[in-house]
């Protein structure tokens, strides 16, 4: 009988879910990069401002705080709202942003999109050859692939619970690792839906494959048959 139910679901699953981690990898990549680069950059930062802020006389800083009273009064009282203001003070909002759970959850992120795309591949094989021997290896690694994956789905959830503002970048890796915990979850049931029935696909162990006929021994490569009842 032709096991092709579970493996004509699980084939474009497989390839839904590694596209899923290809791009989530992207996006966690760069912000992995702007998240180390910004950890090194701030404190140049505050130490540069601080020295250029000792060095103004009396008259600059009465000049400076006028500014700004001025820029702040245009922006609120005019509606254009506090991007405005820091605009016009020559502070941007990063384009990155992130909090305390940031620098756990895109380690996770990415440690999860490495796994859950080698995951595929071998996941890809069994698919071909959809065989009880190559389940054990595609089910073992799309379940690690799922489990690194959850952990960083709940420090997703942590990143979100804290707030704060974040870039597009990072909460589309929010979205796509949120997405790929339900999507690699199906898709680990459904590499082993054949332990339930044989209609959706191989199981760990088929009852035909490897057994001596009627003994229930193991046939050894090259060898005979065992025959009941016979002296070894």
């Amino acid at each position: 009988m032709a096991q092709t139910v579970g493996r004509n679901i699980a084939a474009p699953l497989l390839f839904l879910n590694l596209l899923m981690y290809a791009i989530a990898l992207g996006f966690a990549s760069w912000c992995t990069n702007r998240y180390i680069n910004g950890q090194t950059s701030h404190p140049r930062i505050i130490t540069s401002s601080c020295v250029w802020l000792n060095s103004l006389n009396l008259q600059q800083v009465g000049v400076l705080a006028v500014a700004l009273i001025f820029a702040s009064l245009h922006c609120f009282l005019g509606g254009y709202g506090v991007n405005s203001f820091l605009w016009l003070i020559k502070i941007k909002l990063p384009g990155f942003g992130g909090n305390g759970a940031t620098g756990f959850f895109l380690t996770f992120a990415i440690l999860a999109c490495v796994v859950g795309m080698v995951s595929k591949f071998v996941g890809g094989a069994h698919v071909r050859a959809w065989r009880g021997d190559s389940l054990a290896a595609a089910g073992s690694a799309s379940l690690i692939a799922w489990a690194i994956t959850a952990l960083a789905f709940g420090f997703a959830c942590k990143e979100i619970n804290v707030g704060g503002y974040r870039g597009w970048r990072l909460r589309a890796v929010e979205a796509f690792i949120i997405i790929l915990t339900f999507t690699q979850l199906l898709y680990v049931l459904l590499l082993h839906a054949g332990m339930f029935s044989s209609r959706y696909g191989p199981g760990y162990r088929d009852t035909d494959y490897g057994v001596g006929a009627g003994t229930g021994e193991p046939i050894h490569k090259g060898g005979a048959v065992p025959v009941a009842g016979a002296r070894v």
